[in-house]
């Protein structure tokens, strides 16, 4: 008889964040898979994909958190997110997997208190772990720096699993609104607007350039965005940057498909989704050297050495110059990268994981 297996899907309350996207790829590819185990997803249910195989859901609620749902006919719990404010505790003879993406508080310059708080949450999820899965290596490697912060189950198992991806099938995308932009070279940017995405050093890359600049934005840090603002503006680049908030995935692969490059100088990245996504639309990225950056982009990306705006605009222009100089080839490299991070191997790696435990 088939085992049950729940994996808790609550961030897909945020359905533009990058862990919703992640969430998504995992259903769709375990979907996709003669499947070993009765799944359960819990989520909030509008946001939950139709699948083909008759899979549960158990409707995500607010007070579930004070009121937990019973977990006892499941065989393993598989956490999505090490913030996750969901099944904390487990039965005896249970297994449980955590996804862990980052410990980012550690090194964001976050208050004490944060950080406490953020270790405590954290604590509570892979303490009782069977399998803490990290999602690089550089995630896996910051993590046993850091394993000494946390206490653990003896024989708990660390792995290392790429967030999968799943990319458009079709290849021709509409935008909802015209860009006054659009004919115009461009760079473009996703991600929040938070300090640890270090989106201000692009305005001072366009400030010694003629490009565009285009931000994808799901939410801000107020102080951060108003001082971004106010940079835009002393810069005098009012009429070249442009920021497009809660952008639907169409329009999206449409903006991706017609930038000149994509620019990624962020500081903290647990793994970084969009710079894949614009590998696999055959578009030159630029990248910072931190954390899981150059794992991702490999010996394909261009590399920001430091931020000052002479030094990046060098980077740029040669790097733009490289891109050209056999482009079909190029192209053809950056979306062969892209596929290496496939939905259905992240789908296949977490059953492996499933399996293992409860074999």
């Amino acid at each position: 008889m088939k085992k049950n297996v729940l994996i808790d899907v609550e961030r897909l309350k945020y359905p533009k964040s990058g862990i919703a996207n992640v969430c998504i790829s995992l259903i769709k590819g375990l979907d996709q898979k003669i499947s070993s185990f009765n799944y359960t997803f819990y989520g909030p249910k509008a946001n939950i994909p139709a699948t083909k195989s008759k899979y549960n859901v158990i409707n995500w609620k607010f007070w579930q958190k004070k009121i937990p749902i019973s977990t006892s006919s499941y065989a393993l719990i598989h956490t999505t997110h090490q913030l996750s404010e969901y099944f904390h505790t487990i039965k005896k003879n249970q297994k449980k997997v955590v996804t862990l993406h980052d410990l980012n508080f550690l090194h964001d310059n976050s208050s004490e208190r944060k950080i406490n708080k953020s270790k405590r949450l954290v604590q509570k999820n892979i303490g009782n772990a069977d399998t803490i899965v990290c999602i690089s290596e550089f995630v896996k490697d910051d993590f046993v720096k850091n394993k000494h912060l946390f206490q653990l189950k003896e024989n708990v198992k660390i792995e290392v699993v790429y967030n999968g991806l799943m990319f458009p099938e079709k290849e021709h995308f509409t935008a909802p609104q015209n860009y006054s932009f659009i004919n115009e070279k461009f760079i473009l940017n996703i991600g929040v607007l938070f300090p640890k995405k270090n989106q201000n050093v692009l305005l001072d890359l366009i400030s010694k350039n003629d490009r565009h600049l285009v931000l994808i934005t799901s939410s801000a840090k107020s102080e951060y965005k108003e001082r971004f603002l106010e940079k835009i503006k002393t810069l005098g680049l009012t009429d070249r940057v442009h920021i497009l908030e809660n952008v639907e995935n169409e329009e999206k692969y449409f903006l991706l498909q017609h930038c000149e490059s994509y620019c990624h100088p962020s500081l903290a990245e647990g793994f970084g989704i969009p710079p894949v996504e614009a590998m696999y639309f055959g578009k030159p990225v630029f990248l910072s050297t931190f954390t899981s950056l150059p794992e991702i982009g490999g010996d394909l990306a261009f590399y920001f050495e430091d931020f000052s705006a002479e030094n990046m605009n060098d980077v740029y222009e040669s790097g733009i110059a490289v891109f050209n100089e056999d482009k079909d080839l190029f192209q053809a490299k950056l979306k062969e990268r892209a596929l290496e991070f496939s939905y259905l191997k992240m789908a296949e790696s977490y059953e492996n994981i499933y399996k293992e435990l409860l074999d």
